[in-house]
């Protein structure tokens, strides 16, 4: 079925700039048709069209491309608006200094986790992600708690879209979350003992925050080299995740309350 309302012309030239990647940071117009599957002809105009609207950069001299400061623009005004980075960041780091874990705040994206925040206190925990990177949603504790927060309805279109766009991904990784549902409905929080990398922890909760109109997003604590175990771990980090939680809410409710009146 056709989908006459799809803008197909943006669509591809938005496939060209999510090529790029902080180990792939410059390209040329051969790799981004090897990485997109679109013609020479057509990456050859995207890029040239990409490059006058300040969104591309090129490198003469390697006749290649590297993102350019228009992506970052068009990327500011959203993340300056999330009003949930700024009420909860306290939170975060007063739930930081308790735990000495690293606390991340995140965002459900199309298939995957996009973190908004971070707060790392203890400089002998090396996780960090930076703003704006991303991590698939069936891999991570945060990812599973941005889909059980979703509708049934929407959990199953997202898992069909992550099984048809990532096949290889999806059969490794569905049996961490169909494991996580079950332990989700028991414990309200989802837990990651070496799912995404080994010897990383992480338990993370979604936060009802906004209304339904507002993003889906998460909070979650991530250690590295932990030798912890999952009951000293629910004794010992889950309530004060929960305390941040409840305050997050708490305090989101409030501001929710004032900008709908």
């Amino acid at each position: 079925m056709i989908d006459r309302q799809f803008a197909i012309n943006l669509s591809r030239g938005l496939e060209v700039l999510r090529a790029f990647n902080p180990a792939d940071q410059l390209l040329g117009n051969k790799e981004l048709c090897e990485r997109t599957s679109l013609p020479k002809a057509t990456v050859s105009r995207l890029t040239y069209t990409l490059e006058k609207l300040g969104y591309l950069l090129k490198v003469d001299r390697l006749q290649k491309y590297r993102l350019g400061p228009g992506v970052l623009m068009l990327g500011y005004p959203m993340l300056a608006g999330l009003e949930i980075r700024h009420l909860a960041r306290p939170h975060m780091e007063q739930l930081a200094t308790k735990t000495k874990w690293t606390v991340n705040l995140g965002m459900l994206g199309r298939l995957e986790v996009v973190y908004i925040d971070a707060m790392r206190l203890d400089r002998r925990n090396f996780l960090k992600p930076d703003i704006g990177s991303s991590r698939p949603l069936l891999t991570t504790s945060i990812g599973r708690a941005l889909l059980l927060a979703s509708s049934e309805k929407d959990q199953n279109a997202i898992l069909n879209r992550v099984k048809i766009t990532y096949p290889a991904q999806y059969r490794k990784d569905l049996h961490h979350f169909n494991r996580d549902k079950v332990f989700y409905e028991k414990n309200s929080y989802c837990l990651s003992l070496g799912d995404w990398e080994p010897n990383v922890c992480a338990v993370s909760v979604p936060l009802r925050v906004g209304s339904s109109d507002d993003p889906t997003i998460a909070l979650n604590c991530t250690l590295s080299g932990s030798k912890l175990s999952q009951q000293e771990i629910h004794q010992s980090i889950i309530p004060h995740l929960f305390e941040a939680k409840h305050n997050i809410e708490k305090d989101s409710g409030r501001i929710f309350i004032s900008r709908k009146y």
